[in-house]
């Protein structure tokens, strides 16, 4: 269609138009102005495969949907590491809408991991705000390269599904920037989305839809964002206040009775006119940037994205264990296969993630394809826990004839989807009860999982093997043989921490504690930022991976670069006989700052792919921002001068390299004195010492500095109480004001 500029045809509507253009048309639609040229449009659910319904289907059907590649989800996925592997996966879901004349997905999903429990973290990246940022960034920045926009979602602070309605995340403002929003700010600024998603909850007791705060002030002013924001299905509890906070667009639409409300908004004068303008030339915007494209159909080939799917899974999958190397398994070994999740495999979410999948491939299918002589059999019954002792008996019996097991565990969709959170981080009884079985009788185990997010292994000790599938989407039979196997060396890193118990979990004692108030008391310290600071053990450590060779890091350089950057470089050698792919991983510890911080965050990551024997140097740019801590006060980002310590590893718990920077970047000026400022911040500053001298100070501190015990004691006394060291209230206002004259050249 030919547009017409957004602001001239916003003027061309009737009142009545715009106010039916703020709210969907039904589930799935945007409104239709026929005489302004301005089409619907529809936006439908895909954060991992395509769901389309049928117009008029509701929002959790799914008798409807088209049939669609069903792609890995999002916690099997950001264990690549890889950005170009998620901007791929995002030009294949993009090829997928386009097809299906979507103009908007909705997804990717990028609230971080703060609790094992919360019921979504499938569909979420990482409990890291760098991770889950670059790769959705990467992911935004494929699929909108094919013609379709995104929906990042779930802004913001939306980490549990119980009451998640009404529920207000109560956050401190240094978290909030540091954790929950600094994701959604990197995709914002690198990849420009076509909209963000509003989600359910408040924000400190402030609805997120109504919160002008976080959709106005920070989002739009600070960070420049000019895409739609709409809400998440039902999230709006006043459209009127919505629209006037900042959001744009109510899913779903409510009407004539959503049309009327805002028609006299407008002209009772609640609502200026200007306001909803604004609105409009937003919906308008994306309408006509993301058009349903008719013709798009050819090209799409479902057989060539399965592949993509599979290959997508076979980069993410993690080896957490492998004893003696019982991985890969030998053509000649005789396999026990066990576990109806074997041949009825979890490969995908329940909810709105939910896929109509093209085809599925099984494990068991793609083991019984394979040359290997193997057994099946069930075990356990995935209706409830109970162990049932004919299922256990066929499966001890195949197990002992067996040279290695591959033993299927998992979490039931039944208890891990959206909607809800799950109540234990446990696999069910009946299968820990099965499994301790099967490792009595033979010693070669190894444990594939199929869940959603971390879990506990009470019986890891008991196993030679653990491989880590997450949800692998329908290709799920294929990749897990090519791992299996050994056709792809796995080469997948946890982007979340597995805990050894729920009992360590940075908000034990708070998640879901109250139906109204989630209480983020653990601040900064979420995921590894706890463990690592706490020094927690843990089963897992975030970015942990083990490969089918070994790599060995070395050579670490570290430069300050022009513009405040500083370039940190490392040699990566395959030191093993296969190839594989490296992921290094670059922490920072800020050794400077008085301020409460974690012992190191991530910073950077990259990944290499290296033949056996083969080395090459990888660099990675960290920027300002990297060195910088959120200043509440301030209301801004903040780097002081002193040291921070580069650490580069194969995991948060996995350090190989080491070195201390030393930046002068310190945006703040020197601390005002007052008289609350103490002794020993006084003697740190060179710039002090003419006003020490000029008040006399410097005689009476010299005294009291001579013996040691004084001087330790002088640390911890201000300005105010030096009355009694014997100093004067007339030294003390002396010195206070010569501290804080301006320096003159």
């Amino acid at each position: 269609m030919a547009n017409t500029d957004p602001v001239t045809l916003v003027a061309q509507l009737t009142l009545a138009e715009k106010a039916a253009l703020v709210s969907g048309k039904d589930f799935w639609y945007t409104e239709a102005v026929k005489h302004a040229n301005l089409p619907k449009i529809m936006m439908t659910d895909g954060p991992s495969g395509l769901r389309k319904q049928a117009e008029g289907a509701d929002a959790l059907g799914l008798n409807d949907s088209v049939q669609a590649i069903n792609f890995p989800a999002l916690a099997l996925s950001a264990s690549s590491f890889n950005r170009d592997l998620l901007q791929e996966l995002g030009q294949h879901l993009g090829q997928a809408a386009k097809a299906n004349q979507v103009s908007v997905l909705l997804g990717p999903g990028v609230n971080i991991k703060r609790s094992p429990l919360a019921g979504r973290n499938f569909e979420y990246f990482s409990e890291d705000p760098l991770v889950a940022g670059e790769l959705g960034a990467a992911y935004v920045q494929g699929v909108q390269s094919q013609g379709v926009g995104v929906s990042v979602k779930h802004f913001a602070a939306n980490n549990r599904e119980n009451q998640r309605f009404t529920a207000s995340s109560n956050v401190d403002e240094r978290t909030l920037r540091e954790i929950y929003l600094s994701t959604f700010e990197r995709i914002v600024k690198k990849a420009q989305p076509a909209s963000l998603m509003c989600s359910y909850n408040a924000i400190n007791h402030r609805l997120n839809s109504q919160n002008k705060r976080l959709l106005t002030d920070i989002l739009r002013n600070e960070w420049n964002f000019k895409g739609v924001m709409l809400s998440d299905w039902g999230a709006v509890a006043d459209q009127e206040a919505a629209l006037k906070a900042g959001l744009d667009l109510e899913m779903p639409g409510k009407g004539q009775t959503s049309t009327q409300n805002i028609l006299d908004a407008v002209q009772d004068g609640r609502l200026a006119e200007a306001q909803l303008d604004r609105a409009v030339e937003r919906i308008v915007a994306m309408v006509q940037h993301y058009p349903a494209d008719q013709s798009a159909a050819d090209g799409y080939d479902l057989k060539e994205q399965h592949q993509f799917a599979r290959k997508v899974a076979d980069e993410s999958i993690v080896l957490l264990k492998n004893d003696q190397n019982v991985l890969p398994v030998q053509a000649s070994d005789h396999l026990g296969v066990i576990g109806k999740l074997a041949a009825k495999p979890r490969y995908q979410a329940g909810g709105s993630s939910h896929v109509n999948a093209f085809h599925v491939t099984t494990p068991l299918e793609a083991i019984q394809a394979a040359d290997n002589a193997s057994d099946y059999a069930e075990g356990y019954a995935l209706t409830d826990d109970q162990e049932d002792d004919k299922l256990t008996a066929e499966a001890v019996a195949v197990a002992k004839k067996a040279d290695k097991v591959i033993f299927f565990a998992g979490v039931p969709e039944a208890d891990e989807s959206e909607g809800f959170d799950k109540t234990t981080i446990d696999l069910p009884a009946n299968q820990t009860t099965l499994l301790a079985k099967i490792a009595a009788v033979n010693p070669h185990v190894i444990v594939v999982l199929q869940n959603g997010s971390a879990i506990t292994m009470p019986w890891r000790d008991q196993v030679a093997g653990i491989v880590e599938t997450y949800l692998a989407g329908e290709a799920v039979g294929e990749a897990t043989w090519d791992v299996l196997s050994g056709a792809v060396n796995p080469s997948g890193h946890l982007a979340e921490t597995f805990p050894l118990r729920l009992a360590d979990t940075p908000a034990a004692t708070t998640f879901n504690a109250s139906p109204t108030d989630e209480n983020y008391r653990e601040g900064l310290f979420v995921g590894y930022r706890y463990y690592d600071s706490k020094q927690v053990p843990v089963l897992y450590p975030f970015g942990y991976g083990l490969s089918y060779t070994q790599f060995a890091y070395s050579d670490l350089t570290v430069q300050e670069q022009a513009d405040h950057h500083v370039a940190v470089s490392l040699t990566v050698r395959n030191t093993g006989e296969r190839a594989g792919r490296a992921t290094p991983q670059l922490y920072v510890a800020n050794r400077t700052s008085h301020i409460e911080k974690p012992a190191k965050e991530l910073r950077g990551f990259t990944t290499v792919d290296l033949k056996p024997g083969e080395s090459q140097t990888v660099t990675i740019d960290l920027s300002q921002r990297a060195f910088s801590w959120y200043n509440p006060q301030t209301q801004s980002w903040q780097s002081d001068s002193g040291d921070y310590d580069i650490l580069v590893g194969q995991s948060v718990a996995d350090i190989e390299l080491q070195q201390t920077l030393q930046l002068d970047w310190g945006t703040n000026d020197a601390p005002t004195v007052t008289q609350n400022t103490y002794f020993s911040d006084i003697l740190k500053r060179d710039d002090l010492d003419q006003a020490l001298a000029t008040s006399g100070l410097d005689k009476v501190l010299s005294d009291l500095t001579s013996s040691g015990d004084n001087a330790k004691l002088l640390e911890n006394i201000p300005l105010r109480s030096a009355v009694m060291l014997g100093i004067s209230e007339q030294q003390i206002t002396q010195f206070i004001q010569l501290a804080n004259q301006p320096v003159t050249d």
